[in-house]
């Protein structure tokens, strides 16, 4: 590809549009994601508030879809009245995943009981609405295969976000039939060498990247951006990096990647 043709087109199904760190430049980072080739942003949810902030914020930006959901970290908060303001929140147009929903053991900043009942009642709750699920999955395999194999039958689809895990979770999750988001954490040489090892082996037909943006700037940018700050304009970075530990062109990535986006999001 010449230096003089446009950019292969990415989509990001995973951005934390919502963070403080987008603040004061939030039009900007769109922009410059618009210019690297990513035109289309999946903005995540982690709460009940950050899902209505999500939807009023993509009023200026009608080409974002959104999610919406409660993050494991937040599940004590879940309580009786949240499944109904959750089915409301998840019948806006924008709306094209329940999500960031899962199971957090490594941080437990919500009782692990508390996540349970959080994640059940959310993956019901995309059963009946035949929407797809956004999911987080840390130290927890075996209770999260448990509860997604349950509700497997019903689910119309579903992606593990930001995926560090294991061999072994890798194919509990394949098994399951569900996608592997895949971040710049495979571009860090010191956590992210088990996960470059697997991205190989990620059938292409479940594969899809993600910035995770704000967290998990890419550590081998040359040169070093003077923030931290992840954005999703180097999604494309991150491609790059996946294309050349699967052996296999950037043209053939992107279009599995939307075409699996596409088929998963239904956009």
């Amino acid at each position: 590809m010449s230096s003089n043709s446009a950019p292969l087109a990415w989509i990001d199904i995973a951005v934390n549009l919502s963070s403080s760190q987008f603040r004061h430049d939030l039009e900007e980072v769109i922009v410059r994601a618009a210019d690297a080739g990513v035109r289309d942003l999946i903005a995540v949810a982690s709460d009940l508030e950050e899902s209505r902030q999500l939807q009023s914020l993509i009023q200026a930006h009608p080409g974002i879809r959104t999610t919406a959901g409660v993050h494991p970290h937040y599940a004590s908060r879940f309580d009786a009245d949240s499944p109904q303001q959750l089915r409301q929140l998840c019948g806006h147009p924008a709306v094209v995943a329940v999500g960031e929903c899962g199971l957090d053991y490594n941080r437990d900043f919500s009782p692990r009981a508390d996540q349970r009942r959080a994640f059940s009642a959310q993956l019901k709750l995309a059963c009946d609405l035949a929407k797809p699920v956004l999911m987080h999955c840390r130290d927890a395999g075996d209770d999260f295969q448990a509860m997604v194999h349950e509700h497997r039958p019903n689910l119309s689809g579903g992606v593990l976000h930001c995926f560090t895990g294991t061999e072994q979770e890798l194919n509990q999750a394949l098994d399951l039939d569900l996608f592997i988001g895949v971040t710049g954490w495979v571009c860090d040489e010191r956590r992210g060498q088990e996960l470059a090892r697997l991205v190989p082996m990620i059938p292409a037909e479940r594969l899809l990247l993600e910035t995770d943006a704000p967290y998990l700037l890419p550590r081998d940018l040359r040169p070093k951006p003077k923030s931290r700050r992840n954005e999703p304009r180097w999604l494309p970075h991150i491609a790059n990096k996946v294309a050349e530990l699967r052996n296999e062109s950037l043209e053939s990535l992107s279009y599995q990647c939307q075409l699996n986006a596409k088929r998963l999001f239904q956009v």
